[in-house]
């Protein structure tokens, strides 16, 4: 992982010596909005860069998928080794190539949207072909935006995020966020052992509550699907894989929450998920790119999962 300073690439790790051991994540920089009087929304316009690997970017595959954009929002994926280039387009290593410019890093992309660009290189990008320049690489706001911004173009009226249901979409999110997103690199990413213990148990705390809560509703928000739940699954579907071992998030396997593993599993289910599932990107890219937490870079073998059982939650 690495950044730019004045668009010169730095191949840096994230420093925690100056917040006492806890990781701390960079706010996104690029918070443009399709809809706009600069990005009107057109088919065949944009383009995503995405990790398969990164939860991130994983929202922003679903909701694609979920709101039939596939022919008209165009994808590149960068391998899942983030090495001392950061996200490269090495298609040796599971990347699709750059589709647009033919970059060999995903540096590169942003250094075109702005030559002295300083921060953090993360996916995912929304990107303007018609502007050359990135739209947002916000995840939270590029899945809104697919969300409805193109729904007259497509027809999909499907409400992920609906007015009734946004004050509780937003409480939830809200710690889902902090506690469970994050939390699960807070953990990981500490480097000092109050940090990590606080990260795990905050953790912990709301996997606890989100299994009380699946316990009496279907979905986070009650009965209604929205993003809320999109936004927790990419979480979910990395834990028992990464997270519980490479992490040391190991009080439990999801697999041992009764509710929550079965809602992971109803999620997975759901028309087009599976396809955006790639495990042998995940498991590469975290325990290849992480040597500072795994220094051998051997990749486990298991767990071994079913995502495609039964699930129980039509009782709900």
């Amino acid at each position: 992982m690495g950044l730019l300073v004045n668009g010169e690439w730095r191949d840096k790790w994230y420093n925690t010596e100056d917040n006492g051991g806890e990781f701390k994540r960079e706010s996104a920089q690029c918070r443009g909005w399709i809809g706009d009087d600069r990005y009107p929304a057109e088919s065949g316009r944009y383009h995503l860069y995405v990790s398969l690997a990164c939860p991130w970017a994983h929202r922003t595959l679903i909701f694609r998928e979920l709101k039939q954009l596939q022919d008209h929002i165009s994808v590149s994926v960068v391998s899942p080794l983030m090495l001392e280039q950061g996200w490269s387009f090495d298609t040796e290593q599971g990347s699709s190539g750059d589709a647009l410019y033919n970059s060999q890093h995903m540096h590169q992309i942003y250094t075109r949207h702005q030559s002295d660009y300083t921060g953090r290189v993360t996916v995912p990008v929304l990107w303007d072909k018609q502007r050359e320049e990135i739209v947002s690489n916000e995840s939270a706001d590029i899945i809104r935006m697919f969300n409805s911004a193109f729904d007259d173009i497509t027809g999909n009226r499907e409400d992920y995020y609906p007015v009734a249901l946004r004050e509780e979409i937003d409480a939830v999110n809200e710690r889902v966020y902090h506690t469970v997103n994050n939390g699960v690199y807070r953990a990981g990413f500490a480097t000092a052992q109050d940090a990590y213990e606080k990260a795990y148990g905050e953790l912990f705390d709301t996997l606890d509550f989100l299994e009380q809560r699946l316990a009496q509703q279907r979905y986070l928000a009650g009965a209604q699907l929205t993003e809320a739940d999109w936004r927790l699954f990419t979480t979910l579907i990395r834990f028992d894989a990464v997270y519980h071992g490479h992490f040391k998030c190991n009080r439990q396997r999801l697999a041992e929450f009764p509710n929550l593993s079965n809602y992971l599993r109803e999620l997975y289910q759901q028309t087009g998920v599976a396809d955006t599932v790639d495990f042998d990107h995940i498991k590469r890219h975290y325990y290849i790119s992480h040597p500072m937490i795994n220094p051998t870079q051997i990749v486990p073998a298991g767990p071994q999962q079913d995502f495609s059982a039964r699930h129980d939650r039509h009782r709900l």
